[in-house]
């Protein structure tokens, strides 16, 4: 199958306009399936679930449906391993709260200078508890990380790995399986930032084996809204963050404190819909996976269009992997040009309609040690599958008047 651009971009009625769509990595246009579901949940739903009434029951069953929907997006196997939040950042948070009573003084966790800050500045909140923080570190001439550093850095205190899926400066796609079979072999957890991650690829929380994995709505196609998956056995473990007659199997309610958003929920399953039609609409996550497929070649394709012109393109430095291969990285593409402020490039590129983004994007552990932060920190140029040949043709020429 390949994919059907003129469906795909028929989705997306932002796109209407002529804009070109670049700072997708720091979120995404928004489904049409996605925006009227919400619209529909809002004007004939919206009513408290749980109760008798016939409304009622039918918010109830809708909430129940968009969880098993999302479940199987990210192959979970139940849908109560499925826990919905406002943000990636507060996911982390809420699971960072809910698994303190887990650790001793003295345990160590293991965090990254090469993840978002969601996935490290909660974590460091433990060390109120005597916890000891580890980082593994990128190397800075290369800007890869080697799996012999972390082996390095774990021991029998271990008890938590916390690492990015995709760095979002980088664009590199890290090895979570085998990252998770390192940690698990020594006896601790694993949490996955899948931000960067899950826009682009499909997501199988089952294959990558992971105990933990959090990713955002709002630029992965949705609203602004965001999922954690936990593991059943593991949500059951974690404290309760709800009411003090919650007990310790009403999962995921228990870390829901306030209840989740109805509205976003409902709307965020059309993500899957979309992506399960792509795919075959066979409703399985194989369908999701095969719609992925569709959406790495070509990302691969409009990716290289871009990453060629750079590599041609004297006094610029490509951030991380200046190849195009779908296996080891996304079309999120940062760089540095020698001498000219990253800002005044991207405010030159404005003009000709359009968005793109400079700075550190929350990255900035990432960006301090690879000694990228003056003069604007690094241009992001982050495609997704609605984006064209076309498009990219128009932002390689007005980054060269840009950046004359």
């Amino acid at each position: 199958m390949a994919l059907d651009l003129a469906h795909v971009r028929s989705q997306f009625p932002a796109l209407a306009d002529g804009f070109a769509y670049f700072d997708n990595a720091g979120g995404s246009l928004v489904l049409k399936p996605v925006a009227k579901r919400i619209s529909d949940y809002l004007l004939t739903t919206s009513v408290q679930t749980g109760a008798s009434y016939s409304h009622s029951q039918r918010a109830t069953a809708r909430l129940q449906e968009a969880r098993a929907a999302i479940a199987r997006y990210m192959n979970a196997q139940r849908p109560e391993e499925i826990v919905l939040g406002a943000s990636a950042t507060m996911m982390m948070r809420t699971l960072a709260q809910a698994m303190a009573g887990q650790f001793q003084p003295g345990d160590e966790v293991i965090l990254t200078n090469f993840d978002h800050e969601t996935n490290i500045g909660p974590w460091l909140t433990l060390e109120a508890r005597g916890v000891v923080f580890k980082f593994w570190e990128i190397n800075q001439e290369t800007a890869t990380v080697d799996l012999a550093d972390l082996d390095a850095l774990m021991s029998e205190k271990t008890k938590l790995v916390c690492v990015t899926h995709v760095s979002n400066i980088l664009g590199t796609i890290n090895p979570i399986r085998a990252i998770a079979d390192r940690v698990h072999a020594g006896g601790a957890k694993l949490v996955v930032d899948g931000v960067a991650y899950a826009p682009h690829r499909a997501v199988d929380v089952q294959a990558l084996d992971a105990d933990y994995y959090v990713f955002s709505f709002y630029k992965t196609y949705g609203p602004h809204f965001a999922v954690l998956y936990g593991r059943y056995d593991l949500l059951r473990e974690l404290d309760n963050l709800y009411h003090y007659f919650y007990d310790k199997d009403k999962v995921p309610a228990k870390l829901e404190p306030g209840n989740t958003n109805y509205e976003l929920a409902w709307g965020s399953a059309g993500i899957v819909d979309y992506f399960d039609e792509l795919g075959g609409g066979t409703g399985d996550h194989a369908a999701i996976a095969r719609a992925f497929e569709d959406v790495a070649a070509h990302e691969a394709l409009i990716g290289e269009r871009l990453l060629d012109y750079l590599r041609g393109k004297n006094g610029v430095r490509i951030i991380g992997d200046r190849g195009s291969d779908k296996a080891t990285r996304v079309p999120t593409i940062s760089f540095k040009a020698d001498g000219i402020d990253s800002a005044a490039i991207v405010r030159k590129v404005d003009a000709a309609r359009i968005g793109m983004r400079f700075g550190d994007f929350h990255s900035r552990r990432l960006v301090e040690s690879l000694g990228l932060s003056p003069m604007g920190g690094v241009v992001r140029i982050s495609m997704v599958h609605y984006n064209t040949l076309e498009e990219v043709d128009r932002v390689i020429a007005a980054l060269d008047e840009a950046m004359a």
